[in-house]
């Protein structure tokens, strides 16, 4: 099972303390050291350069990799004492004190942020009078993920309400959490009890999450590379084909799809996979004037029928 958000801070963590201390470290050794897999790392690599301790983008640790060694080209630079300005103090605190409030975070790693926040309070002088002024509260999407993250690190089963836009309809299922990540939203990745099969959940489409007794237990599946987008037709996934007009060219860019020809007009023929032909029939109706689904023609009348229906509704009122 893959590790949650917090396991995978601290890994990140000692990586930086490990890397420190091992100058050109095999990328093998230092996966089998860590008890992940090279790709795990190699992930984990990516993210790192974009730490630092300056929220104003300078002071990042310079960390590469030729796929064999790993190097860190500038330790000295990062390893004096930490200086925070006022607004960067101020903005540690204010979110160390938000995040001690989420629900479902594990009672010792609240207690040992709270003790951080303690000491950055003693430090930050009257930057800390100034962040006790301000509070930050987290939408429903934190909440869903501090659950999501707890039943992670526990192995339970959750229970959701979850709202499918393609269908416009809530729907009750359990499923057994297998990861959290993020790809433009934040996801949930799971085995699903309704569906008997795995399933991708937008946490901010969660409307209701309860954390159940029972043991998760998701077959051991091979996790799916999500380095080429969330999204990932396959070639044996029913072909749509959607025409569009100069308006409708962002639908080009937005979804996945195997061609887009020029038409005369400025607009474009969009030919694309899904595995749920249904789920465009949204497509068509939001595209209105700009689009029409072209094929296959059983969606192209049901979305004509669907915008059909739409326009007699607004004639009744």
């Amino acid at each position: 099972m893959a590790a949650n958000a917090i396991d995978q801070t601290r890994r990140m963590l000692s990586l930086v303390t490990y890397l420190r201390e091992r100058p050109g470290a095999h990328v093998a050794d230092v996966a089998r050291a860590f008890g992940i897999t090279e790709d795990e790392l190699i992930s984990d690599l990516d993210v790192l350069p974009m730490c630092g301790t300056s929220f104003r983008g300078g002071d990042l640790l310079d960390i590469d990799t030729d796929g064999d060694r790993i190097w860190w080209h500038n330790p000295d630079d990062v390893a004096a004492p930490l200086r925070l300005a006022a607004d960067e103090a101020t903005a540690l605190l204010v979110a160390a004190r938000a995040v001690a409030t989420l629900p479902g975070l594990r009672e010792s790693d609240r207690e040992a942020l709270l003790r951080a926040t303690a000491k950055l309070e003693a430090a930050a002088g009257e930057a800390a009078g100034a962040s006790s002024r301000l509070s930050v509260t987290f939408e429903s999407e934190g909440g869903v993920f501090a659950e999501v993250d707890r039943a992670i690190s526990e192995r339970k089963r959750l229970w959701l309400r979850y709202y499918s836009p393609a269908r416009d309809e809530l729907t009750e299922r359990e499923v057994d959490p297998i990861r959290l990540f993020a790809v433009g939203h934040t996801y949930m990745e799971a085995w699903c009890r309704l569906s008997e099969a795995r399933r991708t959940f937008r946490l901010d489409r969660v409307a209701e999450i309860r954390i159940l007794d029972e043991h998760a237990a998701p077959p051991e599946l091979e996790l799916r590379d999500l380095s080429e987008g969330l999204v990932q037709p396959s070639v044996d996934d029913p072909e749509v084909v959607v025409e569009v007009g100069p308006g409708g060219r962002w639908v080009a860019e937005y979804y996945p799809h195997d061609k887009a020809e020029e038409l005369p007009d400025g607009g474009l023929r969009i030919t694309l996979r899904t595995p749920d032909p249904a789920s465009l029939r949204r497509l068509g109706l939001r595209l209105g004037s700009d689009g029409r689904i072209v094929a296959p023609a059983a969606l192209a009348d049901s979305a004509r029928e669907a915008a059909a229906a739409a326009l007699a509704a607004y004639d009744g009122i």
